[in-house]
């Protein structure tokens, strides 16, 4: 990355941080809130750096169409080890086998595990409150890709959201039952609860197969 082009190879050791990004059509619908939130993400107690976050965009707006021929509509996956080396990938995309309330839960307490060491969670989980949303999340937590485009969905739409970081530790002990609760996430986008879902949680999941389609649309 020195020289500012981008390599034919990589050598990168065992990752620390791995973000996982849903394709459509070879494109990343949400490249630019991907790039924030990467820019917020740390690797060992230490922010990426500005020539590594240059190098993922250029690696993307170059060579992305090429690199992802094979899984056009996959995941594409960011490596960075402990040296702040970088690789990038595309594999196949597999869908949550389970979308249970307490799996979408488990998910998201690992993505906030995940939060504590990198300072982003990639996955976090919704549920409807009165008028509004909650989200299983700190004040001052800074937001994946997916989750902010979730809370600018949310501000169109007149709904406020409360940050909650007591949330998942109340719905896994049973503590708290919502109406409606979804995951919100960078690999998968928005899965509402199969067993707590609704009329909200699936406009919000409409929201994100739009999103997609308008990229398959943008490739014809």
């Amino acid at each position: 990355m020195a020289d500012g082009k981008i390599p034919e190879e990589f050598e990168v050791g065992t990752p620390v941080l791995v973000c996982r990004w849903r394709l459509s059509a070879g494109d990343l619908p949400l490249l630019n809130r991907h790039m924030r939130a990467l820019g917020k993400r740390s690797v060992l107690g230490k922010g990426l750096s500005k020539q590594l976050l240059g190098w993922a965009k250029q690696h993307i707006e170059w060579t992305l169409a090429d690199g992802t021929a094979e899984h056009p509509d996959g995941v594409l996956m960011l490596m960075v080890d402990a040296e702040g080396r970088a690789a990038m990938a595309a594999g196949d995309y597999e869908p949550p086998a389970d979308t249970s309330l307490a799996a979408l839960v488990e998910r998201a307490e690992s993505a906030s595990t995940e939060a504590s060491q990198t300072d982003v969670a990639p996955e976090t989980l919704w549920v409807s409150r009165g008028s509004g949303l909650a989200v299983g999340m700190a004040p001052g937590e800074h937001m994946s890709g997916a989750t902010s485009l979730v809370g600018d969905l949310a501000k169109t739409l007149g709904m406020p959201v409360e940050r909650d970081p007591r949330l998942l530790q109340r719905l896994a002990d049973g503590s708290e039952r919502p109406a409606e609760a979804f995951l919100v996430s960078d690999e998968h986008g928005i899965v509402p609860a199969s067993d707590c879902s609704g009329e909200l949680a699936e406009k919000f999941a409409g929201g994100w197969d739009r999103l997609l389609e308008r990229s398959c649309s943008r490739r014809r």
